[in-house]
């Protein structure tokens, strides 16, 4: 159902996949916005029990996007440097592939900690639980993954290689 990579030299690990997922702070969302249009947005996250968790007000754009089709897909850069002198970049980014919904009960609070954790781990527990349980006004959603994938610049799998 999913192409596979062209350049398979270039695949990351899936541990490497999940490590790029955890180190990142922000994607892109991408779905089907209004007329069919492919509405992409940047967004904070959280990938947690393979899936990634995100907050949204409870109306707009993406929102309206994800009720008309939660097929979705979601990418993040980790790497991203402009080698001049070779006339490209050296790279390492993942894409992944599935449906996204919006999450209640347990999963709610589990993935609302996931998020904050992430973001605000310094912070004294009781100001965590403090946010999290005060609430009320954005949704948590959740993106179930079917398909993930990293990829990096051959320049790094070379250097993989070397050990460096």
């Amino acid at each position: 159902m999913f192409r596979e990579m062209r350049r398979i030299k270039q695949l990351l690990s899936a541990e490497d996949t999940t490590a790029v997922m955890n180190r990142c702070t922000n994607g892109i969302l991408a779905c089907l916005g209004d007329e069919d249009y492919p509405y992409a947005v940047p967004l904070s996250y959280v990938y947690h029990n393979n899936k990634i968790y995100f907050h949204s007000a409870k109306a707009g754009h993406k929102i309206d996007a994800i009720l008309k089709n939660p097929k979705v897909s979601f990418a993040v850069v980790d790497e991203d440097t402009i080698v001049g002198k070779e006339y490209t970049t050296y790279f390492r980014s993942v894409v992944a592939f599935g449906t996204a919904r919006n999450v209640e009960g347990e999963e709610w609070v589990e993935g609302f900690k996931a998020l904050v954790e992430k973001y605000s781990g310094d912070l004294p527990e009781d100001a965590k639980h403090k946010e999290i349980m005060g609430c009320t006004n954005s949704l948590i959603l959740a993106i179930d993954v079917d398909h993930i994938t990293g990829k990096e610049a051959i320049e790094f799998v070379n250097a993989k290689k070397k050990g460096l």
